[in-house]
């Protein structure tokens, strides 16, 4: 049987790991935006969920944060 689903590489496994721990603080802190947070700024697992999403993007291979 061959599945039509697209298998997850490591890099999008710890994206939604980090998405999920992202979501639970959201839950925890009643918020539905970390911009909404009271901790914003300097959040470590703000700031982990978008060095993986980064990370998931370039898929390790490093570079600068261009838009």
């Amino acid at each position: 049987m061959v599945s039509n689903e697209k298998e997850l590489d490591k890099w999008e496994l710890a994206r939604n790991e980090a998405k999920e721990k992202l979501l639970a603080c959201q839950k925890e802190m009643q918020v539905q935006s970390c911009l909404k947070c009271e901790k914003v700024i300097g959040c470590q697992i703000r700031n982990e969920y978008v060095r993986k999403v980064y990370e998931s993007m370039n898929k390790g291979q490093g570079g600068g944060f261009e838009f």
